[in-house]
């Protein structure tokens, strides 16, 4: 008789025992089913919902045009292939900016619809109010500072973000802006390793980094990115673990090629 042996599932309070403990955190992106299975079966401790799907699912060039429904669509995808990671949906471009009430609807849809376990929302003290109207509803938020992908207009560049040392000193009160409100945790992208570090030791909750280097509690990438399926995105702070974009399209060319000839389907491969 085999025996089912339970998950134990990770929640925003173990992410918080990791810190404590010193346990580096995990955590790749995931947009679909199939892939999220594979992710969570490696033992990821967070899957994050990434409103990246704009650029690596839908093929935009910024993470602005994606919705709300298309969001949603997508953390549900993942929520039923999901057994152990804990699982944060991003919270699209004008779905909470400078309207709590518009915020905590997006976020109530995001949790309803998709049955995920928290939001996550870029930027600071601009954003307190709907991080904290989001959180009187009993929905977990993980905070955003850095370079924030939805105002890529607004910075013009994908460059470092808080090298000055103004722009350093207001990202520090953010984080604890955030961490006041009662996020459970904060992904720092694309800034100097020792602010980033700072900044973990400054606040109580992790602080995961993503090109903000090794002295944060944990870390993420796009799965598309590590993977090597993209091939023209090679950003410093990127480790490529696979090249799938070569060894898939030498897997297509190849059934093109069997089936041009004929040797698809063979005598076995057929009724």
């Amino acid at each position: 008789m085999s025996v089912h042996k339970e998950v134990k599932k990770v929640t925003t309070h173990t992410l918080q025992e990791m810190k404590n403990r010193g346990h580096k955190i995990s955590m790749l992106t995931g947009y679909d089913y199939s892939m999220a299975r594979i992710i969570d079966e490696a033992g990821i401790d967070v899957i994050l919902v990434g409103d990246s799907a704009s650029n690596v699912m839908a093929g935009h060039e910024t993470t602005l045009p994606i919705t709300l429904d298309q969001m949603i669509y997508h953390g549900a995808s993942v929520v039923r292939a999901v057994q152990r990671a804990l699982i944060v949906v991003d919270l699209p471009f004008g779905s909470y900016q400078g309207n709590s009430k518009e915020a905590l609807n997006s976020a109530i849809r995001i949790m309803k619809e998709t049955g995920a376990h928290a939001v996550k929302m870029e930027g600071g003290s601009e954003i307190i109010e709907s991080v904290r109207r989001i959180l009187t509803a009993g929905i977990p938020v993980m905070g955003h500072l850095g370079l924030t992908p939805q105002s890529i207009y607004k910075f013009g560049t994908y460059v470092v973000r808080a090298k000055e040392h103004e722009e350093a000193s207001r990202l520090i009160e953010d984080a604890k802006a955030l961490e006041e409100a009662g996020c459970f945790a904060i992904v720092l992208e694309k800034i100097p390793a020792a602010l980033a570090s700072n900044v973990a030791q400054t606040v109580q909750i992790p602080i995961i980094g993503i090109g903000a280097g090794n002295g944060v509690d944990g870390q993420v990438l796009v799965v598309h990115d590590m993977l090597g399926i993209n091939n023209e995105f090679n950003p410093r702070f990127l480790r490529k673990y696979h090249n799938l974009h070569e060894q898939m399209l030498g897997a297509f060319t190849a059934y093109i090629r069997d089936v041009q000839t004929g040797d698809f389907p063979n005598d076995k491969e057929q009724y």
